[in-house]
């Protein structure tokens, strides 16, 4: 098969679309022929050397699939070939193939289109996990979410409203202000122009930037609010002043989940299967694509997400 390799770690040029070992399943996965994957930030990371493949992953890039079941590995009842389907990955989705734990495997909603279900599983994972989960967000209660034009910034709008949160984000341009406006935000800010302090408190933050936010984040709290780092862009050292997290009973948890134990994946994505899955097919929640860009391409794509021009995913088709 082929498949994105980076041959060192560097800038978008060095990811190419060369010939490499086929996959085969293991007992308890299935084998996907792909037919799209998606681009994140943590790809891009590890482009450039700072983020390896947990250990037994594939080296290639992609956290995300979809395509069809081309094989099931022994043990595996629930697939069979055939099967359309989307997938969380620790690694190798940048590929025309891959092997994946079948309990980490989810099926193509209904009403949503084969490459743009590519889309999905991390995002939907990322914000089940953290918003839901994690972060206990209910009806009634205030979420703020960095980077709203994001691919995680964009589901997770759409997720809270659908069940009934009050939703604000943060934006860099007018463009996306309206997009998310559009996906349902009640109260969109402008970084760049605005304080997103000032739009708070709020029970549940996610937040994608660290260290750069982490003071103005505890401030934009509420009392028993939980704030969710997932992400650095911002950087990962900063004081926090424990004496405001204790008067505010708050919460800070950092977490990440492409080196999460399979068993712990397995749980998210039977969450999302039960809780997230019914909103996709009833048109509440749907994804949002920035543009597909052709497999081979891999460098473009990832030269458009470091730009941060794009609302939503960026897919690479096979």
């Amino acid at each position: 098969m082929r498949a994105i390799v980076i041959r060192e770690p560097g800038d978008p040029e060095v990811l190419e679309w060369t010939d490499v070992p086929d996959p085969a399943p293991k007992p308890g996965e299935v084998l996907i022929e792909v037919a799209a994957s998606a681009v994140n930030r943590a790809d891009v990371m590890q482009r450039k050397g700072f983020y390896p493949p947990p250990e037994g992953a594939p080296p290639y890039p992609g956290l995300e699939v979809s395509g069809r079941i081309a094989e099931v590995g022994l043990g595996v009842t629930d697939w069979r070939a055939g099967d359309e389907v989307c997938a969380l990955l620790s690694g190798g989705g940048y590929a025309e193939r891959v092997a994946v734990p079948a309990s980490q495997v989810l099926p193509v909603p209904r009403g949503v289109g084969l490459v743009e279900a590519a889309g999905l599983p991390e995002v939907a994972c990322t914000v089940w996990s953290n918003v839901f989960m994690l972060g206990g967000l209910s009806a009634g209660e205030r979420l703020l979410v960095h980077g709203g034009g994001s691919g995680i910034g964009t589901l997770a709008i759409q997720a809270a409203k659908a069940r009934g949160a009050h939703v604000t984000c943060t934006v860099g341009s007018a463009e996306k202000a309206e997009r998310c406006l559009e996906l349902g935000a009640d109260v969109v800010v402008n970084y760049r122009e605005d304080d997103f302090v000032e739009s708070g408190p709020f029970d549940v933050i996610l937040d994608l930037i660290g260290a750069k936010y982490l003071a103005r984040n505890v401030e934009a709290l509420a009392t028993g609010g939980r704030l969710m780092v997932i992400g650095l862009q911002g950087g990962a050292r900063a004081e926090l002043d424990l004496g405001r997290l204790l008067t505010k009973r708050a919460l800070v948890h950092a977490t990440s989940l492409r080196a999460r134990p399979a068993e712990e994946k397995a749980e998210i994505v039977a969450a999302v299967r039960a809780h997230l899955w019914p909103l996709l097919e009833a048109g509440d929640v749907r994804p949002v694509i920035d543009r597909e860009v052709p497999m081979a391409d891999a460098a473009h794509a990832h030269t458009l997400l470091e730009r941060s021009g794009h609302v939503g995913k960026i897919l690479l088709t096979v």
